[in-house]
């Protein structure tokens, strides 16, 4: 399978077995940050926003 070079990590804690996961990924494409939690088999993933509301973007 090749490689996804879409998302990068920009931001990453724990281990997401005993103190859970915590990763703020970054759309290559868009500059777009999503924020993903994982604890043990259980995960989530939502984009973050700026003040206004809208997404909160990285300069690409």
């Amino acid at each position: 399978m090749a490689k996804n070079e879409r998302f990068e990590v920009i931001f990453q804690e724990g281990n997401g077995l005993t103190s859970g996961m915590r990763q703020v990924l970054m759309d290559t494409a868009t500059g777009v940050q999503y924020l993903f939690v994982q604890n043990g088999y259980a995960g989530g993933l939502c984009p973050l926003v700026d003040k206004e509301g809208g997404p909160l973007k990285w300069d690409v």
